[in-house]
C-alpha cells in the first residue's frame, strides 16, 4: 500500500498544488475568524439568539442560486478565475464588517457577500484538487486539500481564543481588522495560482451532463444527503458554540482553543484518509465516521466539565475530518470527469440549502431548548444519515 501511494506523488503538479493549498488554508481561517466574530458582535449588540440563524442563513442564500452556473463555467476551464473572483468578495466583505458592523443588517448583508466569495473559492479549490495531479494522486490530493481545510479550520478560531484571552465576550472589532488584513492577503495568493493552459479541451455547453442525470447516478442522492447532514453539522458548531460557551460559563478563549482542537483532530484523521479509505473502502469508512461524529454531539449536549469538553471535541474532529473529506471524494468518484464541476457544486448547492434551512431552524430550537437541543438534534441527524448511506449507496471498492 505505501508504495502506491508515494506512486502518485509523482503525478502531482506542486507548482499549482502550493499555492491553491495556501489559499484553501487563508480563505478557511479568515472565514472562519470572521464568522466566529459576527456572533461575537451580534451578543455584544444585545441581539436575540434567533439573530444568529438569520446571519448563518444569508451566508449560504445567495450563492445558493448560482452555484451551478459556477460550476458549469468553471467546468470550461475557469477554476484560477473563481479563486480570483470569490477572493475579491471577501476582501469587499472583510472590508465591510470592519466599517460597518453596527447594525443587524449590515452583519447580515456582509455576510451574504462574504457567503458569496467563500462559494466561488470552495468551487474553484475543488476543481483545483482535481487539477493538480492525474487520476492515481486524487486521493492523494484530495486528502493535502481537505489537511489544509483543517489547518485553516484550526487557525482562525485559535486567533480569536488568543485575542480574547479570558474575556467572555472576544474584540470583534480588532478581530475584524485581522480579517480585513488577511483578505488582502488571500488576493495576492489568489493571482499566484495559475490558470488552466487555453489548449486544454473545453467542453461544448451542449455536451454538459443534466443535473437530473448526475442525481440517478447510483449511490449519489446517499452521497449527497451525507454531505448536508455533515457540513451543516460543521457550521452549526461554530456558530453555536460560543452561544454555548456563554451558557456554560466558559471563557472566549477556551471556545477558541475547542474549536481548534476539532480542527486539529481533523487534521490528523485526513492526514490518515487514503489509508484508512484503502483499508476499510468507502461505505463502512462513511458510516463509522458517521456515526462517530453523532456520538460526539449527542455526548457534547449534555453538561460536562471542561476538560470533558476537550476531549470529546477531539474525538468529534476525528469522526468529521473523515466524514467531510469522503463527501468531497465520493463524489469525484461517481461523477464522469466532464462533469466534476457540476457535480461538485451540486453538493455545494445541497450545502448551502441546508445551511439556509437548518441555522434558521436551530435558531428557533435554540430559544425553545437552548443549544443543547441543537446539539441533540444534530447527533440524531448524522446517525440517520450515516446508517442510509449503509443501507442504499452501491457497493464501492476502495480505489
Amino acid at each position: 500500500m505505501t508504495p502506491r501511494v508515494r506512486a502518485a506523488d509523482k503525478d502531482i503538479d506542486f507548482r499549482l498544488l502550493v499555492p491553491f493549498l495556501l489559499h484553501a488554508v487563508l480563505v478557511q481561517a479568515l472565514t472562519l475568524l470572521i464568522r466566529i466574530t459576527t456572533s461575537y458582535r451580534t451578543i455584544e449588540l444585545g441581539l436575540p439568539v434567533v439573530w444568529l440563524g438569520i446571519i448563518a442563513t444569508g451566508f449560504a442564500l445567495v450563492p445558493t442560486f448560482t452555484a451551478l452556473s459556477v460550476g458549469r463555467w468553471i467546468d470550461r476551464g475557469n477554476d484560477a478565475k473563481a479563486c480570483w473572483f470569490g477572493a475579491s468578495l471577501i476582501l469587499a466583505a472583510c472590508l465591510g464588517f470592519w466599517a460597518f458592523s453596527q447594525s443587524v443588517i449590515t452583519l447580515l448583508a456582509f455576510s451574504v457577500l462574504l457567503g458569496f466569495g467563500h462559494m466561488y473559492c470552495m468551487a474553484g479549490h475543488q476543481m483545483l484538487a482535481l487539477r493538480a495531479g492525474g487520476a492515481q494522486s486524487r486521493e492523494n490530493i484530495l486528502g493535502y486539500y481537505m489537511v489544509a481545510t483543517s489547518i485553516g479550520q484550526g487557525l482562525g478560531p485559535f486567533v480569536v481564543g488568543w485575542l480574547a484571552g479570558s474575556a467572555a465576550l472576544a474584540p470583534a472589532q480588532q478581530l475584524f481588522g485581522i480579517g480585513l488584513i488577511a483578505a488582502g492577503a488571500s488576493v495576492a495568493i489568489a493571482l499566484m495560482i495559475r490558470p488552466r493552459p487555453q489548449q486544454a479541451p473545453q467542453h461544448e455547453a451542449g455536451a454538459v451532463m443534466p443535473v437530473r442525470q448526475l442525481l440517478k447516478l447510483r449511490g449519489f442522492p446517499a452521497i449527497m444527503v451525507s454531505s448536508v447532514v455533515t457540513i451543516t453539522a460543521l457550521d452549526l458548531l461554530v456558530i453555536y458554540l460560543p452561544v454555548l460557551g456563554a451558557e456554560r460559563q466558559i471563557d472566549a478563549n477556551n471556545i477558541g482553543l475547542l474549536l481548534t482542537v476539532r480542527s486539529f483532530a481533523a487534521l490528523v484523521s485526513r492526514s490518515f484518509y487514503v489509508r484508512l479509505i484503502f483499508g476499510m473502502g468507502r461505505t463502512p469508512l462513511t458510516l463509522a465516521s458517521m456515526l462517530g461524529s453523532a456520538a460526539g454531539f449527542l455526548v457534547l449536549a449534555l453538561p460536562l466539565s471542561l476538560p470533558i469538553m476537550y476531549a470529546v471535541l477531539i474525538a468529534l474532529g476525528f469522526a468529521m475530518g473523515i466524514a467531510s473529506t469522503l463527501t468531497i471524494s465520493s463524489v469525484v468518484y461517481l461523477a464522469p470527469p466532464h462533469a466534476y464541476g457540476t457535480a461538485l457544486t451540486l453538493r455545494m448547492t445541497g450545502n448551502r440549502a441546508g445551511q439556509i434551512i437548518f441555522p434558521a431552524l436551530a435558531g428557533l430550537l435554540a430559544a425553545a431548548t437552548g443549544v443543547a437541543g441543537i446539539l441533540l438534534a444534530i447527533g440524531v441527524g448524522l446517525a440517520a444519515s450515516g446508517i442510509a448511506v449503509a443501507a442504499t449507496q452501491a457497493p464501492v471498492k476502495a480505489p
